[in-house]
């Protein structure tokens, strides 16, 4: 046998398994099976809301559903594992059961669909849609959808992350089909990134100073530092001429080669002032000068007052 014939044969096997589980156990909250094949036989996982109906009283109801799944299917050596949903509103299968069962009841429609969309999308979900196709109104066929958050529709996401379930429901007017697509909240998303756990960069503080404002003495003090390096001692931009270290390091001398030595008195002697005469100065010059002066003033007078006999 292919490998096409294969998948397509095992699908069509896991098809009916399926429908026959959802019929047999739909009220006690059905929630879709897991086949795998081995070679003790088949291995199912069945998961629901009541796992206790499905047992039945001492296993009585899950004893009958693995004989009829080796009767009607031909399965080898069933083995039916029951698994309780813990959280029903995020499993497809489960909701989508509920609207039907509110459709055929007489509820409208819209109002089951938003219903079941509110309480998906409060169980933590990402995204929801609910399709409703059929004769809904009147005998001509449509579509109701109502969606809320993130649906992936193609790709990888779609294939691994989407949860979708489809049942059939009998009305008046026809068969309605419901479709709901969850996506649960562990999904993650190529394009979703985190950030969480890197570690924090510390930026260094920077003293922004606006224009027109002078800055205050010790931030001018900081920046009129000089820039030049001190080996050289070459002038900064600020025109500061800076200082090797060395130059600035004083010699540091060992404790121990330190003595106590008593500070001497040392008398003071008076300072002299001395008084210095102006260069080219002269006491006989000066007096010359003033006796020649007298002179001319006493000859004046006389001069003035012989004019005036």
């Amino acid at each position: 046998m292919s490998v096409v014939k294969r998948i397509v044969r095992d699908g069509k096997e896991r098809m009916n398994v399926d429908e026959l589980l959802g019929k047999e156990f739909e009220q006690a909250g059905y929630g879709g099976i897991t086949l795998t094949k081995t070679p003790l036989g088949a291995q199912i996982n069945l998961y629901t809301m009541r796992p206790g109906r499905v047992i039945g009283k001492r296993g009585r109801a899950i004893k009958e559903a693995s004989e009829r799944l080796e009767k009607e299917l031909g399965l080898a050596n069933p083995q039916i594992t029951v698994v309780e949903v813990e959280v029903p509103e995020l499993n497809p299968q489960i909701m989508a059961s509920r609207v039907a069962n509110a459709l055929e009841r007489g509820v409208h429609f819209r109002r089951s669909m938003f219903w079941s969309l509110r309480r998906i999308m409060d169980s933590g979900a990402l995204g929801c849609e609910i399709t409703l196709k059929g004769p809904i109104r009147s005998a001509r066929a449509r579509f109701e959808r109502v969606s809320e958050g993130f649906i992936p529709k193609a790709g990888y996401p779609s294939q691994k992350y989407l949860r979708h379930a489809t049942i059939h429901v009998k009305m008046k007017r026809g068969i309605l089909g419901v479709t709901v697509n969850i996506v649960p909240p562990d999904a993650k998303f190529p394009d979703k990134i985190s950030l969480d756990g890197l570690p924090e960069i510390q930026y260094p503080e920077e003293t922004y100073i606006p224009e027109g404002v002078e800055p205050e003495p010790e931030a001018a003090e900081q920046l009129t530092t000089p820039e030049a390096s001190t080996e050289s001692g070459e002038v900064g931009a600020q025109g500061v001429e800076s200082v090797p270290e060395t130059a600035q390091a004083e010699p540091t001398v060992p404790e121990e080669a330190v003595e106590a030595v008593e500070p001497e008195v040392v008398e003071k002697e008076p300072e002299l002032i001395e008084t210095r005469k102006p260069e080219g100065t002269d006491e006989e010059a000066t007096t010359k000068e003033l006796a020649e002066e007298t002179k001319e003033s006493e000859e004046s007078e006389e001069g003035e007052g012989e004019e005036g006999n």
